[in-house]
């Protein structure tokens, strides 16, 4: 692992141990709202013979029906004390206490102690060497244990910074570098350096097969015109203008198929890029479920994509830093099956 950043000393690293990083620390917050947010509904005989469920969605329309519902099944309403049951009938004089409950993604922006992988830090950014199986950000399905996560719990007045200072992401099972600007001003500074396409980002991947010794793939990258999920290569107006730059370092042998280990340089940061650009040239990513062959992907359980190389201007010092992450040990076991040389990947 390399690293290097000029004239940096101005910058202390910060005591990962100090008190204001722990003020998070305590019970976990269960998700529910204090008692005396409870709604008490005392019914009227005009309600007899309606379903509770019914009764509740009418009486409460702040809160949607589907949401009222997942309440009652999980034992957050009552009738006269007791659980309510959805399809049971009002007879018109019962009491009905509702405990609203925060939705997952009411709560998706909460500290949590999660390990970063800190590369470097001091008082303007963070460096993450991220391991594969982190999510960046809280979305449906990941509404915590994410990056961001960790970074509140890990510095909380980085709250102040919209996304708590990410600027660019790695899919979740794409490790390797990433930096967060721990204030607006930092963060500010490495969206533009990204715009401008001043950050150098070189990543490692292992593909299917044996392209050229060097490319250059300049292909705009759009969403997929039948797959929601999947991005790919597209002359749609809305597509992005996206610039891979690749270079054939080893080649190898997985399962009786010619593999080739390959880094890539990014001029643009679009969603899926690397994986995109090069299905679109014909190598997919050894272990890629969304892009390459269902037969092919299990030989490893992601994508062989690694994150290898950041180089960026210190938004403070404006001195040049640059860093360097070793290749995880999956990535490492992959390429010996392979009969690949780890060390070729790390090579300057």
């Amino acid at each position: 692992m390399a690293t290097s950043c000029n004239d940096t000393t101005e910058f202390p690293i910060l005591n990962k141990t100090s008190p204001e990083n722990d003020v998070y620390d305590g019970d976990e917050d269960d998700g529910l709202v204090p008692e005396a947010s409870s709604i008490e509904l005392k019914l009227t005989p005009e309600f007899c013979g309606i379903r509770i469920d019914k009764v509740v969605s009418q009486l409460v329309p702040e809160y949607s029906r589907s949401r009222l519902q997942q309440w009652i099944e999980a034992g957050h309403v009552t009738v006269d004390g007791q659980p309510a049951k959805a399809k049971a009938l009002a007879l018109g004089d019962e009491t009905i206490v509702i405990r609203p409950q925060s939705a997952p993604e009411d709560t998706a922006f909460s500290p949590e102690p999660i390990p970063l992988g800190i590369l470097y830090e001091d008082n303007a950014i963070l460096v993450i060497d991220k391991p594969a199986g982190l999510v960046v950000h809280p979305a449906a399905g990941n509404w915590s244990g994410t990056l961001l996560n960790g970074l509140l719990h890990h510095f909380p007045a980085i709250a102040s910074v919209p996304r708590a200072g990410i600027v660019h992401r790695l899919d979740k099972e794409t490790s390797g570098l990433m930096v967060v600007g721990k204030t607006l001003q930092a963060q500010t500074d490495l969206v533009r350096q990204l715009q401008s396409r001043s950050v150098h980002r070189e990543y490692l991947a292992l593909v299917w097969g044996a392209p050229q010794i060097s490319g250059r793939v300049d292909a705009a990258i759009g969403r997929h015109p039948r797959d929601r999920i999947k991005m790919a290569v597209s002359e749609n107006a809305s597509a992005k203008p996206a610039v891979t730059h690749y270079e054939r370092i080893a080649t190898g042998s997985l399962d009786g198929r010619p593999v080739s280990l390959l880094k890539c340089r990014l001029e643009t940061g679009r969603t899926h890029q690397i994986r995109v650009h090069m299905q679109s040239i014909g190598f997919t990513l050894v272990g890629d479920p969304l892009y390459g062959k269902p037969h092919l992907a299990a030989v490893f359980p992601r994508q062989a994509l690694h994150a290898y190389r950041l180089g960026l201007v210190h938004p403070s010092s404006q001195k040049e830093c640059d860093w360097t992450s070793p290749l995880p040990d999956d990535m490492r076991d992959l390429l010996a099956r392979a009969g690949i040389d780890a060390a070729a990947a790390v090579s300057e």
